[in-house]
């Protein structure tokens, strides 16, 4: 039960995380296909002068999730800028986006850190520190393994990716992730169907249908971004195979009492030979939970800034 009140945590305390001190402006990114990435931009005045952070929210989430703002909080108090980003299609994004995300689309964020970079050249000066939490992690992951040298990433950090979707949709839909998976289920349908989405009837159809997250996955997801099927969607995607390609220092954080993703992918990621990577599996922590006592601050994000700093 641990792992499950360390997930859930938030979800019931329901914290506020006052970011006023530190006032956002509205970004738009331009993607593929006309759509635009929603972004919060704190602390302008400080690009140039510390190293810009990236947040990447997960399966579901956004801008706005309690972890992403308590992320956002804890670098902002060390004085970085901080983007809290948003994939294609989740809420903030949808009103400029008719197209969805998936595990494996990294062309997103990484047009618009393009875009980010191109615009805001004084980013570029001090570099980006990229954080992906959840699904956003394995995003991520892909991300670095295609353009994390053309980018000017100084370090990296996931917490709690699915770098295996396979075994992790085999976990979730457990007798004992019920609750969970009808909770995700009603999320994705919300967020898929949202307009302006652009969906033919077909589509519509097999996401009111789905029944889980995989049927989610195999009937909309894998036909429209050309996959087989949902197993060959996880295969495709699946952060661990890019791994061994990622060039910049990365960190992944990863709870062996998640309740959702199983231990065994980070298990085989702490053998492949990549001086880059830090493989970093606790004895408890929940799915981006790592909450402690003593400390408003959840581990994972005095870890990364740990490792931040370790890498230079």
């Amino acid at each position: 039960m641990t792992g499950d009140l360390q997930t859930l945590r938030n979800f019931l305390l329901r914290p506020r995380i006052d970011l006023s001190p530190w006032p956002a402006e509205r970004l738009w990114l331009p993607v593929s296909g006309g759509d635009q990435l929603a972004a919060r931009l704190h602390a302008r005045d400080r690009l140039g002068e510390r190293p810009l952070v990236v947040l990447i929210h997960g399966l579901s989430g956004c801008e706005d999730s309690i972890y992403i703002r308590a992320s956002a909080r804890f670098w902002l108090s060390l004085g970085h800028p901080v983007l809290r980003l948003n994939l294609r299609g989740s809420q903030p994004s949808r009103p400029r986006c008719r197209g969805h995300y998936h595990g494996g689309r990294s062309e997103d964020p990484q047009s618009a850190l393009d875009a980010l970079v191109s615009r805001e050249r004084s980013a570029a000066r001090q570099g980006l520190i990229l954080v992906g939490y959840s699904l956003g992690g394995n995003v991520l992951i892909k991300l670095l393994a295609e353009a994390g040298r053309r980018l000017p990433v100084r370090a990296a950090a996931s917490v709690s990716a699915p770098i295996d979707l396979e075994a992790t949709s085999e976990r979730f839909h457990a007798p004992r992730n019920r609750l969970y998976l009808r909770w995700l289920l009603t999320l994705l349908k919300r967020e898929a169907v949202a307009p302006p989405a652009e969906l033919s009837a077909a589509e519509r159809r097999a996401i009111a249908e789905a029944r889980t997250v995989r049927e989610f996955d195999d009937r909309f997801i894998a036909p429209r971004f050309g996959f087989a099927d949902a197993g060959d969607y996880y295969r495709r995607c699946s952060g661990l195979r890019f791994l061994p390609e990622v060039e910049v220092p990365f960190a992944a954080l990863h709870a062996d009492d998640d309740p959702w993703i199983p231990d065994d992918a980070y298990a085989e990621a702490a053998r492949i030979a990549n001086a880059n990577l830090r493989i970093h599996v606790t004895d408890g922590g929940g799915h981006v939970g790592f909450h402690g006592q003593g400390d408003p601050r959840p581990w994972h994000d005095r870890a990364i800034e740990a490792f931040v700093r370790a890498a230079g």
